[in-house]
């Protein structure tokens, strides 16, 4: 099994937008019973060209023995506080230990990472699965407690 991250380009944000758009809709029926859903532009391609082409964003496709099965956008800051803006893979390929494959790989590919920080939504179980028990992110605030379908949980984890 040969897991690679290579640069996001223009030429791969069809492909990638229709695994982008299946990830957020199987987490979508899963948690919320609904048949879509996803951040802006997510099935579209608008959202990677916004986000995941932005000239400050490190943006990386995942390939697992040369086919494409993800995404991940991470912002990078000279004081060392980075940001996973996003990462996902196509269910197909989910729960078979490669999303904490390339998460180690990142955290390899950036030593100098003081903090991590992420988002997800509350309602996205598998989400805080993932960052909390595999990741090690901690819950360090929620955004709109008030809004269940609006509410975010902001996750931090502190490097050594």
């Amino acid at each position: 099994m040969e897991l690679n991250l290579i640069q996001l380009e223009e030429s791969y944000i069809d492909k990638l937008t229709r695994i982008m758009e299946r990830a957020f809709d199987e987490d979508t029926r899963i948690h919320t019973g609904k048949e879509k859903g996803g951040p802006d532009g997510y099935d579209n391609g608008n959202f990677l060209r916004k986000w995941g082409l932005h000239k400050d964003a490190s943006s990386y496709c995942i390939f697992l023995n040369e086919q494409l099965i993800g995404g991940v956008i991470l912002w990078i800051n000279e004081n060392n506080h980075n940001f996973l803006g996003n990462i996902f893979i196509d269910p197909v390929y989910e729960n078979q230990g490669l999303g904490i494959k390339v998460w180690n790989m990142i955290e390899k590919m950036y030593p100098d990472t003081k903090i991590w920080e992420t988002e997800t939504p509350v309602f996205s179980i598998r989400n805080h699965n993932f960052y909390i028990n595999k990741c090690g992110f901690h819950i360090v605030k929620t955004d709109h407690p008030e809004n269940r379908s609006e509410d975010q949980y902001k996750l931090q984890k502190i490097m050594k």
